[in-house]
């Protein structure tokens, strides 16, 4: 596997951005669930504009999300899932950093706990 790209937190940090609105999500969403599809029928799909959807679909292609190709006068817009790949590769490293964390945690109670019952509770535990 190969190593971080220096703009790893920034490249990610862009599509949990992207992500976080939930109107965003559903154009995101009706774009994979049609495969291509123009802002016009995006904007039918979720219940908005075709400006304010492509509005939201320029933000999804600004973190990677999406990427247009013309046809003709038409904008035919698809997901990319290269950055959605990162996003969830960053999620799983966090959860495991987070997972020792607490393993390391749950480690030190049980040795405080067994120190304190080792003596009848009367020494402080360090």
């Amino acid at each position: 596997m190969p190593g971080p790209r220096p703009d790893d937190d920034a490249h990610v940090g862009a599509v949990f951005s992207a992500l976080a609105d939930p109107t965003r999500r559903a154009v995101l969403r009706a774009v994979a669930d049609q495969g291509q599809a123009t802002a016009t029928d995006l904007g039918l799909a979720v219940g908005v504009t075709r400006q304010a959807a492509a509005k939201h679909l320029d933000l999804l292609a600004a973190a990677g999300l999406v990427i247009d190709e013309r046809a003709g006068r038409e904008r035919r817009w698809r997901v990319t899932t290269e950055p959605l790949a990162d996003a969830a590769a960053w999620l799983t490293a966090a959860g495991q950093a987070w997972d020792t964390r607490l393993a390391r945690l749950v480690e030190a109670a049980a040795a405080e706990v067994v120190a304190t019952r080792a003596d009848g509770g009367t020494s402080p535990v360090p």
